[in-house]
């Protein structure tokens, strides 16, 4: 493969990853504050790609006032849906919980399909300036910059959210124990309720990125929700530095590998890396420690 080629391919493989990172990091915001796997994640990505798509088309709106209303829409979506569905039964096995989380994201998926319809939508750049070159022949768009950033800044907040603040500490102690976390005053309900509302806006986020990039549709939440839990499984389950770091990884082997192999076969990359890191280090990239000592 050509330099320039192979240049290319990993600089687009970077913004896809940046992508799945947010997505990872929405599967571990909620795992931080309830230690349940939501399977459901992918389903917010695509709500908040849909919902941009029929305000700016529909509706009228333009890309930020679109942007905004979206994430706020999917983020209610996600506080009601842990209020009416994961709150009665939150003293059932974790194992239930999850299969819980299955089925919320069937019926997103087909609730998704009536509300926009089957048909695959796309939004133009949402940055409208030129890109440029380096080496003389790879071009580099604007807004990959643009979504890498994001996603960065949006980690170094979380993390400082989780470190420094009240919210932060609460997450960690009502998932920690729950029990001790209520005896002082800690309002654990309201702790895990508010994590799905900022899991889900992540999630939004990350599908309004990804709309002027691929084509989404109402059951595309799946893939992605997969390919965001394997890139936080790579990186290190629990770490949001793992989700940023696996994530990257994730998305430019993803991208390079269409140089050696057909596209079709694009995203099997993703799991057959994930079965590669779950074999050589079980606990991930950065899971050097412990699980409970690697969310720290």
């Amino acid at each position: 493969m050509p330099f320039e080629i192979f240049v290319q391919l990993a600089i687009s493989g970077l913004t896809t990853g940046a992508i799945y990172s947010l997505i990872a990091l929405g599967f571990i915001t909620i795992y931080r504050a309830s230690n349940i796997l939501n399977l459901a994640q992918g389903e917010f990505v695509m709500l908040g790609a849909l919902c941009a798509v029929f305000f700016i088309e529909k509706l009228g709106f333009s890309y930020f006032p679109a942007a905004v209303t979206s994430i706020f829409l999917v983020s209610m979506a996600g506080l009601f849906l842990q209020r009416a569905v994961i709150h009665p039964i939150r003293d059932e096995p974790v194992l239930i919980l999850i299969m819980v989380t299955i089925g919320l994201s069937i019926f997103m998926s087909g609730s998704a399909g009536i509300l926009f319809g089957p048909s695959p939508r796309s939004l133009p750049p949402f940055i409208d300036a030129p890109s440029f070159e380096i080496f003389n022949s790879v071009r580099i768009n604007t807004q990959s910059f643009f979504v890498i950033g994001a996603t960065l800044l949006l980690v170094i907040i979380l993390y400082m959210v989780s470190r420094y603040t009240f919210i932060g500490k609460a997450m960690e102690a009502v998932s920690t124990d729950r029990l001790g976390s209520d005896l002082t005053g800690i309002p654990g309900n309201f702790i895990v309720m508010l994590s799905f509302g900022i899991s889900a806006g992540i999630g939004a986020i990350a599908g309004i990125f990804i709309t002027p990039l691929f084509f989404t549709q109402y059951n595309s939440g799946a893939i992605l929700g997969l390919k965001g839990f394997s890139a936080a499984v790579i990186g290190g389950w629990g770490k949001y530095s793992g989700a940023v770091l696996g994530g990257l990884i994730l998305g430019v082997v993803e991208s390079v590998s269409v140089g050696f192999i057909p596209a079709g076969y694009k995203d099997a990359i993703a799991f057959i890396v994930l079965l590669l890191i779950l074999y050589f280090k079980p606990k991930g990239i950065l899971g050097s420690r412990a699980l409970e000592e690697s969310r720290k």
